[in-house]
């Protein structure tokens, strides 16, 4: 940093955390591109007792692209070890939250990451995710987003007609702080949605 200039203010940024490749997505996305070692960011799953996830979670972590070459390495770990609950291979498992913070470590050491686990209780998923980002002070939302056949033809807000809300989009919408929408291509790169960016491409 030169001389003189002025650092960075910390911020808080928040990971919607699901055991999904959408949701791995999100955590990528997020270290690769958006957090910085003084800020904050928080892994929120909203648990739903009504949903099995049927995906091992270390097969998310297969094809994910590397953060740093030390990240690559825990990568490969994650996927040797599985998820707990999801059918995959392997004798050990591992708790999905404790595994994405674990990537955390590798990929940015001295970030302050904190995981937090809400219950739904008769909530919807979106309303909760507003509530403690609001309650936590947080400058920034990231959730990985599905493409859906209606989505791709129709778009996200046509589509939300059909396929009822979609809470990414609802984030994106009603959340008073920024909120973006990661899709994860095929290519190595991002497709980002937010207010006021509708399918923004990036590169990896």
């Amino acid at each position: 940093m030169a001389s003189g200039s002025t650092p960075t203010p910390p911020r808080k940024v928040m990971v919607v955390a699901d055991p999904c490749r959408e949701s791995a997505a999100a955590l990528q996305y997020a270290l690769s591109h958006v957090v910085l070692e003084n800020d904050t960011l928080i892994l929120l799953h909203v648990v739903n007792p009504n949903s099995s996830w049927r995906i091992p979670f270390g097969a998310i972590f297969k094809k994910a692209p590397s953060l740093s070459a030390s990240s690559t390495s825990s990568s490969s770990s994650l996927s040797s070890e599985g998820f707990g609950g999801g059918g995959g291979g392997g004798g050990g498992t591992i708790d999905f939250l404790e595994a994405m913070k674990h990537a955390c470590g590798i990929a940015q050491p001295r970030l302050k990451v904190h995981v937090k686990r809400v219950e739904m209780d008769g909530k919807d998923k979106a309303s909760i995710i507003l509530a403690q980002s609001t309650s936590h002070g947080v400058d920034l939302i990231v959730i990985g987003q599905r493409t859906t056949l209606s989505n791709a033809i129709l778009g996200p807000k046509r589509s939300r007609s059909l396929r009822g809300l979609d809470t990414a989009e609802y984030l994106i919408e009603n959340s008073k702080c920024t909120c973006v929408g990661v899709q994860r291509k095929g290519n190595g790169g991002y497709f980002l949605n937010s207010k006021t960016h509708k399918n923004f491409w990036l590169l990896a």
